[in-house]
């Protein structure tokens, strides 16, 4: 099978020739280098010999034409960029924001290197997603993380503006990757978690939202719902009209059977990026040993949870490939 067939019949519920896999990491002094972040995608993508590309975009590519300045100096060692400076300090600015062009800025950049990488790929046969982030995780990120705050001193009408003014531009930034030839979003919902609001809320500020980015991807066969960090709106994302899902497994629930009969859909995970940056051989064998042993190979994409952070370890991350190739052999045998 090529690439694309594999990952085509992990999605379809078929069975591949081999479990498929990926990985990806931040890129940082690379990133804000469309030209640059290609070329280093490419080349990680032929290096560990993935199955799928996830774009590797810079994390907050979708604010910084709203006017934030980031500090990107501790990604390098392990850590997150952060917001220096935003244009929220009040609740008349949630009202000042306007949709931002995707022919300029910071989305044309990133979309520049998905061409470019477009380019590269288009003999391989190998599926790409794109990095889009939701509407409220934008918002949340281009207020400094406060916009809790802003829920709860009332400010709801102002939220309700912002957002929807956020996925106006974020709805234009996927018809424009579909329009590049990427086979689906990679849809990053990092406010989707009770320790950030409750189930009403997320009803209200996080899934209509959601849903009109996810829509406006209709041509994607390899959506993916991506649920960051721990205490998961599970009952929530399940259901959203993806192809894929994808979340912390072994870190938080659900399990990766549940999650399997539970959404019906091709899941992604099964390794836990803590111990692929601590080189933790033994539990990265262990993680793919109780993935194919709990699904067999079927409706299954073997990922981390998230992107791997800093230091990176190239034999650990070659190592992966190894592990998965060397439990598949031995549980077929079986």
């Amino acid at each position: 099978m090529t690439k694309k067939e594999r990952i085509w019949a992990a999605v379809h519920g078929e069975q591949p020739d081999t479990l498929p896999y990926s990985f990806w990491t931040h890129l940082p002094g690379i990133d804000l280098n469309p030209e640059e972040l290609a070329e280093k995608t490419y080349e990680f993508y032929r290096t560990y010999d993935v199955d799928f590309i996830k774009t590797m975009n810079n994390g907050m590519y979708a604010i910084e034409d709203f006017g934030c300045k980031i500090d990107y100096s501790a990604v390098a060692q392990g850590g997150v960029a952060k917001v220096v400076k935003t244009p929220i300090a009040c609740r008349e600015d949630w009202y000042k924001l306007k949709p931002c062009s995707v022919t300029e800025g910071s989305l044309a950049r990133e979309l520049k290197g998905l061409r470019l990488l477009m380019d590269k790929v288009k003999n391989e046969n190998v599926p790409v997603i794109f990095t889009i982030f939701s509407p409220l995780t934008t918002a949340n990120k281009l207020s400094g993380n406060t916009l809790r705050q802003y829920l709860i001193n009332g400010d709801e009408e102002a939220v309700h503006h912002a957002l929807k003014v956020i996925t106006k531009t974020t709805c234009d930034m996927v018809r424009a990757v579909m329009d590049l030839g990427a086979d689906g979003i990679f849809f990053a919902a990092q406010s989707s978690t009770y320790d950030f609001m409750s189930t009403e809320e997320y009803k209200e500020f996080g899934v209509p939202y959601d849903l009109e980015v996810i829509r406006s991807a209709e041509k994607g066969w390899m959506n993916t719902v991506h649920a960051h960090g721990t205490n998961i709106m599970f009952e929530l994302l399940k259901d959203y009209p993806v192809q894929v899902f994808n979340w912390h497994a072994w870190e938080t629930l659900p399990a990766v059977d549940e999650a399997s009969v539970i959404t019906g859909k091709c899941l992604m995970g099964g390794l836990k990026r803590t111990d692929i940056t601590e080189c933790d051989r033994n539990a990265i064998l262990h993680q793919i040993y109780e993935c194919y042993r709990l699904l067999r190979g079927r409706n299954q994409i073997l990922t981390p949870g998230c992107v791997i952070r800093y230091p990176l370890d190239n034999g650990t991350l070659a190592y992966i490939k190894e592990a998965k190739d060397f439990v598949e052999r031995k549980m077929r045998a079986v």
